[in-house]
Formats: C-alpha cells, structure tokens, sequence
C-alpha cells in the first residue's frame, strides 16, 4: 500500500499519511529503520528530497510482506545482531524482523504492530510472552538465554562492582 501510494503523490505525503495511519511519529520511525530523526523531519517538511536508500529502508519498515517473517521483540542491541537472518521451517523460509522496545508499554505496541505487519509469530521476552499471546492470534516464542548470555551479563555486572 505504502509503495504503491508514493506513486500516486508527493513522497512526504504519502510519508505523513502513513505515520498517521499507523499512529506513528517520526522519532519512531527512525528508530525502526535507522535514519536519523533530523534526516526524517526534513524530508516530511519539504526541506530534503530523500536518497533511494532513504526510501528503501522506509519502505521496508512498512511494507515488510517480503517474504515471511517472525518478529523479534528486543532492545535495539540484540534486533541488530539478529535482523534479517533466516529460518526454514517445514519447508518455508522466514527472516527475523526487528521491533525495537525498551519498555513494557514499547512490547505491547509493537506486538500488535507486527502482527498487522504480517508477521507469521512473535519472539518475545518470557515475562511478555503470556500476555502477548492474548493480543495477537500468531503464534508467540519465548526468548530464552543462553548460558554464553547469562555468563556475559553476570561479567558486565562483576565489572562494575
């Protein structure tokens, strides 16, 4: 919808209408692609056309139907690591997407946004997982350290004692 709306009219149009219809601002959209906000608020005020590779990573954001996907709910941190790798399950491929949150109330939004994104299920902290379950109608994963994790953080901690 979106890539076919930039089409039809001016970009930062179709880039102000789709903010609107998704309840998102831009500081939240540059944090799920990853352009600097100032970049983001010039281009929907007029004042800077955007680059191709602007309109790409905004056009990923919205339009993820790209193939199957399976949203990853994480700080900014481990989405980085894990973004775009790949699943084959039962003969289909699935990438991990990215849904930056550093809150509980950050979990919940982009849970539901990516179930509307289309993503195939959820992975998500355990604490959240129960309640997301009750959200969304795809199926939910929890998110579980490894050993290598737990003994990573415990080593941060221990640094800072």
């Amino acid at each position: 919808m979106f890539e076919q709306r930039i089409f039809e009219t001016d970009f930062r149009v179709a880039l102000s209408e789709e903010l609107d219809r998704r309840g998102l601002s831009i500081r939240q959209l540059s944090e799920m692609t990853g352009i600097p906000a100032v970049t983001l608020y010039k281009i929907a005020s007029g004042e800077r056309d955007p680059r191709l590779s602007t309109v790409k990573k905004i056009v990923a954001v919205f339009s993820p139907h790209h193939g199957k996907f399976i949203a990853l709910i994480a700080a900014k941190f481990l989405l980085d690591e894990n973004e775009g790798v790949k699943i084959e399950a039962n003969g289909t491929e699935y990438r991990i997407k990215g849904y930056a949150a550093n809150s509980l109330e950050d979990c919940l939004i982009v849970s539901v946004r990516a179930r509307n994104d289309g993503a195939a299920g959820i992975i998500c902290a355990p604490i959240l997982a129960s309640l997301i379950e009750k959200m969304v109608d795809v199926p939910v994963a929890i998110l579980k350290p490894d050993g290598h994790a737990v003994l990573g953080a415990g080593e941060s901690i221990a640094k800072r004692l």
